[in-house]
């Protein structure tokens, strides 16, 4: 074979490896959707579709493109679930209907309901429901008479995942927590809708544990507890445009139960609504506790609408009112600033800045507060242990000199 026949031979099977190789990409690539109903999953509200949503998951984790499960219109009985990567391509979790939890107690001793663990890159939408059935198990909470309760699930559990959406869905009436975040970096909720009554116990709508780079914007969320709590190792968490109510309004913590502890760095919280809410924006700390810090929180731009604490910062927490306060909190909060919050309070102390006397809050700012008694007369403040300036309008009355 000569030179040149050679040459062409070679290139034709270079061009023929080329095409063989892109189409190969091209294949792996296509989008494919893992329908639950095709697993075997029916819409009765009452079969256990516990496998065939896992068989679905399975294969769509297996994919090597973009994986759809598809979750289509009915109620679907399901849990407790494990949904566990990694994965090969981007999945997505797509409900457009109900998926509903056991009744009561059933198979309680799990810690969460439904859970999404090492996955890098999941999206969840499609505008359906998770529905905890939490009023089935409500009244076995003892958590607030009894330190050795027995825990109820989370409702959705996010452990190890990175670059995720959650957009659209609703969660109503979890047992516990409605959403969990543990150990997760870039996650994001938009127009997120979670619901629960407002005496529910400890219904948290988000919260937020050694996690970074968590935004949550756009969202209605009213429960019987924190609209969204940050625990411990929680940094760069961005809030925007979230109506919270009823509940106990965002709040940092508590932190400072437990020794070794991660600092709590990088909080914005910025154009929400509260809405007749027990607290606006919270930081608490329990005392005695070992040190830690909380800094670098901004909240801005918020309204309350008769909320009972618009702003507090308390660092003898103990709701079960057994805590010794011999010893002081040992959390250093430190680089807060308040600024133009405005609307009613529905107490008569709208500021409360109860800081720890063995380190106390260091460079807080008051900057325009508007935060008129709801009942009539004159709004108060009060600060202890606070080092801090205030600008601006001060209604009520600064209590930072």
């Amino acid at each position: 074979m000569g030179s040149r026949a050679s040459d062409l031979f070679l290139r034709n099977i270079t061009l023929l490896l080329f095409l063989f190789v892109s189409i190969a990409r091209s294949t792996s690539s296509k989008s494919k959707t893992f329908n639950v109903n095709y697993f075997g999953a029916v819409a009765d509200g009452k079969r256990d579709n516990s496998k065939a949503f896992m068989e679905a998951w399975k294969e769509a984790c297996f994919w090597r493109g973009k994986a759809r499960v598809l979750i289509p219109k009915g109620t679907y009985l399901v849990g407790p679930i494990s949904f566990i990567g990694p994965c090969r391509g981007v999945m997505v979790f797509k409900v457009q209907g109900v998926i509903r939890a056991p009744y009561g107690l059933a198979k309680v001793d799990e810690d969460s309901w439904i859970k999404f663990q090492y996955i890098d890159g999941l999206k969840i939408g499609g505008a359906g429901t998770f529905d905890g059935q939490g009023a089935s198990a409500w009244p076995y909470n003892e958590c607030s008479k009894n330190t050795q309760c027995r825990t109820l699930p989370v409702s959705i559990r996010f452990d190890f995942v990175n670059n995720a959406t959650v957009q659209g869905i609703n969660s109503i009436n979890s047992k516990a927590f409605h959403i969990n975040v543990f150990a997760c970096k870039n996650l994001k909720f938009k127009s997120v809708t979670i619901t629960a009554p407002h005496d529910s116990p400890n219904t948290d709508g988000i919260h937020i544990g050694n996690s970074n780079d968590i935004t949550i914007f756009r969202s209605k969320i009213g429960t019987g507890d924190d609209c969204i709590s940050l625990g411990p190792g929680s940094s760069n968490i961005y809030i925007s445009r979230v109506t919270c109510g009823p509940g106990h309004g965002i709040s940092v913590g508590s932190l400072g139960k437990y020794p070794n502890e991660e600092d709590v760095t990088g909080l914005t919280v910025r154009n929400c609504t509260f809405l007749g809410t027990t607290n606006g924006v919270r930081i608490k700390t329990w005392a005695p506790s070992p040190p830690s810090v909380a800094k670098n929180f901004s909240f801005e731009s918020i309204f309350m609408d008769k909320v009972e604490n618009p702003i507090i910062i308390d660092q003898q927490y103990c709701p079960t009112r057994t805590c010794s306060h011999e010893s002081s909190s040992q959390v250093q909060i430190r680089d807060v600033n308040f600024i133009n919050i405005w609307g009613t309070s529905r107490t008569k102390l709208a500021v409360d800045l109860s800081c720890s006397r063995g380190v106390p809050c260091r460079n807080i700012k008051l900057d325009r507060i508007y935060l008129p008694y709801h009942g009539g007369g004159i709004s108060t403040s009060s600060c202890s242990n606070v080092d801090g300036i205030s600008y601006g309008e001060q209604i009520p009355p600064s209590c930072i000199s």
